[in-house]
């Protein structure tokens, strides 16, 4: 079993890589200054950013296994577990830099607020953000700012234009990621065939007497993406929720089963895998307008 390492503070990370510490609650630290480290899970209490500039090997994340690419932004929240391979002093350095920021730093500042609202920081590790080289020289500008500031005598200044900095930083990844997205389309469409399909699926082989309706969780599983990047993609391309397009489906049909006349709305909620019948009359008129009784009256 590996061992596991909880770093809960800036200066739990910088002393456990060897690396200076700029700030109690926020800092930038580059890879080639790290010392040797062992091997093992890391779990921190930060937010971190981290940019690696050429092909370095296989990293875990979560579940999955990530070879990195030249130009890559991965995000990492607080509570996310990392695997990493140990370094001694004979290991080949890397170029790359990592911002870490305390939550505690953003305390009294729009970041705070604003920060859960970026869903690329719980995003799996195949899902990082890969850059051209403008976008890598916008986001290596930003890291330079952040640390100019850092490097001056703290005063009351630090906190606000700091996270002003970092928010700039990460509107920007906001950015390049809508990109991203743009660039994949096919590949986006493929991830919709492959929902329509499994919707499909599993309501023919009635799965959802025994698991219920899918969940946004299941589905992105299924299609093997975090719930956040399976949610946005979907928001994307389709301009629904992930959960108003599987409910979409629900109640395509539910309109099927209202035009058999002799299945009471009870009877069909419970079919469909609603657990409570409200909560089929909740969801259809939510979708349509009217409930499932005047549905049925209209349309028959």
């Amino acid at each position: 079993m590996e061992k596991k390492y909880n770093l809960e503070s800036v200066a739990d990370y910088c002393r456990f890589f060897g690396v200076d510490v700029m700030h109690p609650l926020v800092s930038i630290a580059d890879f080639a200054d790290y010392g040797p480290y062992p091997g093992g899970l890391i779990q921190t209490n930060l937010y971190c950013v981290m940019y690696k500039e050429l092909e370095c090997g296989e990293m875990k994340y979560g579940r999955s296994r990530y070879d990195y690419q030249a130009g890559t932004l991965l995000f990492v929240s607080p509570g996310q577990v990392i695997g990493i391979g140990g370094r001694d002093m004979d290991t080949p350095l890397y170029k790359g830099q990592i911002l870490l920021i305390h939550p505690d730093f953003m305390y009294g500042t729009p970041l705070a607020r604003l920060i859960g609202g970026y869903s690329f920081f719980s995003y799996d590790s195949n899902e990082a953000l890969h850059m051209s080289d403008k976008e890598k020289s916008i986001i290596l500008g930003c890291f330079r700012d952040i640390k100019a500031e850092l490097e001056l005598c703290i005063d009351k200044h630090t906190k606000k234009i700091v996270c002003s900095r970092i928010e700039t930083m990460l509107d920007h990844c906001e950015r390049f990621y809508e990109r991203q997205f743009i660039t994949r389309e096919v590949y986006n469409h493929s991830v919709i065939s492959r929902l329509d399909s499994y919707l499909r699926d599993y309501f023919d082989n009635d799965r959802q007497s025994e698991c219920g309706i899918p969940t946004v969780q299941s589905c992105a599983s299924e299609m093997c993406l975090s719930a956040n990047y399976f949610s946005d993609l979907i928001k994307r391309e389709t301009g629904k929720t992930a959960q108003e397009y599987i409910q979409s489906h629900v109640i395509e049909l539910a309109k099927i089963l209202l035009s058999e006349k002799d299945k009471n709305i009870t009877a069909i909620a419970y079919e469909l895998g609603f657990r409570y019948p409200h909560h089929l009359t909740r969801v259809f008129k939510k979708m349509t307008g009217v409930t499932p009784q005047e549905y049925r009256t209209v349309s028959n």
